[in-house]
């Protein structure tokens, strides 16, 4: 019962349903925000989406491996078009072999060498995809420049906050320079199995990196240029790259930061270094040792793919990392490479007519979803900056001066944006968007509101959910399916995803742990220096043993959709009844005077259990007993008076990972007496002064 067809259980109240917990097998209550409303915000156009790929794949699978028939008209209703997702999505999951085979054949994989199979073996942890297949990412990400009619046009354009045009680099420059680069690194040693780190932001040198590393057989990871010297050393160090690739500095905010002294850190603690290559962002000198990037490019060389087994690593991730080092997350070349051919031809319907921007940084794994555009002959939009300068709207404005055609951004901006009480669709021309995407965190439904009303009525919103983990979606945006009010549309083809019980049990409208049943490509091989697989297992497989537990409570509802509640370590149960923080968020954060909100839910010794809620306040708001009332009768009347916090605090800032996501179980620890050096990584924090208030907060509450 991964996905099912849509039935009539909708617009009902908050209700509480019993279901087992996590501790100790007992039975008890879980709040069910309530089903929100019963007509869709949007519906496709019935043409654009019979014309959309992903009917265009479903008529072709039809005919060639047995999938259900695509429709044969452009006009159906909402449930018409659910029940067809549904019977697809079933489809997809039924057998995997058939359903990964035919995106291999629809999208012309190209291997070097033919699989013996699909799927080997079907275990989690260990599937074994395609065996005996050798391929190149990078191959596919540069074949729509072999098109002579495409040469000219733009692989990617390229803003920063000092530019207001776009650079456009077209697509035979991408491949001269990646066919440069790579060529570069052969000639210094560089080969299969070999890493590159990078210390880039968002800019076209970032990609052209990573595709000459994949285009070579090496091993690519990237940090942020905002992490410090110790956050990068935490994920560079696990990995001992060869080469990094650096650069001076980089402007944001309306400033310039300079990075040169934190990049002299890194190469006298990363030993195993040969070639330093030096991006002059700021326009400063190479440092002494340094390769110059423009050396390394200006050749005219065509592009050696070399052909790695389908399970070669491609690039390295890294969890957040609040607590030890960060997870360093492997995945590979030919899991990728089908996973996101899927994710972005059939889930946003990208093609070569589309301009595809999301705001991310090369420390999240949204930028290397961003590249996975080149993979379908999209032309991706790179922006190095600031969303918020020199205002709020600063990323709309960048949407419409690059005529972006699918713009992705988090629910975070999303809801400053509604804070702000900005006007894009009256203020700006966003004609061009068709699509918006939104993740980081779940999209509470004052954000999908506001986007229908101030920024297109006619856009089709595509709130998606998944992870570093997989760098893909699990659930997601359907080009034929209508927008609820609050909701995901659907899990993704492929996804076996369902919402279980602490016994393994699925259900349906009723909140429950996110697992997958059956395996996806994209899933790690493995992580770095964890050669018995030890900590890969605990971090998924440990509650359900060969079931991928992902650590997010959903529901999955009687019409197929999904709603994202926040993760389930740092979910709230009081009294017991269990809710995701991301409910609290949505209602609290919908006050004008709450710029953001944490918060947490202490078991204490004498088994009491305390409950603060901790509030930024916006400019000139104070946290007056009005306030504290308002936030408590908002709780209390929309989503649950058993959660109602015991105190609400204010405090000036709340600490985040470096993605930019809130800190909730290592501040639980601080308020429970533990250390910060125990708690959390402070290399893995956005500010740690941040952190210290709880810190402190704990002391005083145990003295």
């Amino acid at each position: 019962m991964a996905w099912s067809a849509p039935s009539a259980q909708l617009g009902r109240l908050a209700t509480s349903t019993t279901v087992p917990t996590d501790t100790g097998r007992e039975t008890t209550t879980v709040s069910t925000p309530p089903t929100h409303q019963d007509q869709p915000l949007w519906r496709p156009d019935p043409a654009r989406a019979a014309a959309s790929r992903l009917v265009a794949f479903q008529a072709w699978a039809a005919e060639h491996h047995g999938a259900p028939a695509a429709p044969l008209a452009p006009v159906e209703t909402d449930d018409e078009a659910a029940a067809r997702y549904a019977a697809l999505h079933a489809w997809s999951t039924e057998d995997l072999s058939r359903f990964w085979q035919a995106v291999t054949e629809w999208f012309d994989v190209r291997f070097g060498e033919q699989p013996t199979a699909v799927l080997a073996d079907p275990a989690m942890p260990g599937a074994g995809w395609f065996p005996g297949a050798r391929l190149n990412y990078a191959e596919h990400a540069l074949r729509h420049a072999e098109d002579p009619a495409n040469a000219g046009k733009a692989a990617i354009l390229h803003l920063d906050e000092t530019t207001e045009s776009p650079v456009e680099i077209s697509w035979s420059e991408l491949r001269r320079q990646v066919g440069s680069l790579a060529a570069a690194l052969r000639a210094r040693g560089v080969g299969p199995g070999d890493r590159v780190g990078a210390y880039l932001p968002n800019i076209p040198q970032a990609a052209v990196a990573l595709l000459a590393t994949a285009a070579v057989g090496a091993i690519w990871t990237s940090c942020a240029p905002d992490f410090g010297a110790r956050s990068v050393l935490d994920r560079l160090q696990q990995i001992e790259p060869t080469v990094l690739f650096a650069i001076d500095g980089y402007h944001y905010g309306g400033k310039d930061h300079d990075r040169t002294e934190v990049v002299a850190e890194l190469r006298r603690e990363l030993p195993t270094l040969h070639t330093v290559v030096h991006v002059p962002l700021l326009g400063g000198p190479a440092p002494e040792g340094a390769l110059h990037w423009d050396d390394l490019t200006a050749d005219d060389t065509e592009p050696v793919f070399e052909q790695v087994p389908f399970d070669h690593p491609l690039w390295v991730l890294y969890s957040s990392g609040t607590t030890g080092l960060p997870k360093a997350i492997v995945q590979s070349q030919g899991g990728i490479l089908v996973e996101h051919l899927k994710q972005a031809a059939l889930h946003l319907d990208l093609g070569p007519e589309d301009r595809f921007l999301w705001y991310t940084s090369t420390g999240w794994m949204m930028w290397n979803f961003l590249v996975a555009g080149l993979l379908v002959g999209s032309t991706i939009v790179t922006y190095d900056g600031s969303p918020g300068h020199p205002d709020t709207g600063a990323l709309w404005s960048v949407a419409a001066r690059t005529r972006a055609t699918v713009l992705g951004t988090s629910a975070a901006y999303v809801i400053a944006s509604r804070k702000a009480e900005l006007h894009p669709g009256r203020d700006l021309d966003l004609s061009a968007v068709r699509c918006i995407g939104t993740t980081g965190s779940p999209l509470p439904p004052d954000g999908f509101q506001w986007i229908y009303d101030e920024v297109k009525h006619d856009v089709w919103l595509a709130s998606v959910s998944g992870g570093t983990d997989v760098c893909s979606c699990f659930v997601g945006g359907v080009p034929t399916l209508p927008v609820h009010l609050g909701e995901i549309q659907a899990p993704c083809l492929g996804a076996a995803v369902e919402s279980w019980d602490v016994h393994g049990a699925p259900h349906t409208d009723t909140v429950g742990e996110l697992v997958v049943t059956k395996p996806l490509p994209s899933m790690p091989t493995g992580f770095w220096n964890d050669p018995e697989g030890a900590r890969y297992r605990d971090s998924y497989f440990e509650m359900y043993p060969g079931t991928w537990r992902h650590g997010d409570w959903i529901t999955v509802t009687g019409r197929g959709t999904v709603v994202i509640h926040g993760r389930s370590d740092s979910t709230l149960n009081r009294q017991g009844v269990r809710m995701g923080s991301s409910d609290i968020y949505e209602v609290v954060e919908r006050l004008p005077e709450i710029a953001e909100s944490l918060v947490i839910g202490l078991e204490e010794d004498n088994g009491g259990y305390w409950m603060p809620l901790f509030v930024v306040l916006t400019p000139g708001a104070a946290l007056d007993d009005d306030l504290v009332s308002r936030i408590r009768t908002s709780l209390r009347t929309e989503l649950s008076p058993r959660h109602v916090p015991d105190e609400v605090i204010a405090v000036q800032g709340l600490p985040h990972t470096l993605t930019g996501k809130r800190i909730e179980v290592p501040v639980k620890r601080l308020l429970s007496g533990t250390p910060l050096a125990q708690a959390v990584n402070p290399g893995s924090v956005d500010n740690l002064d941040h952190l210290r208030y709880f810190e402190q907060l704990g002391r005083d509450r145990r003295a």
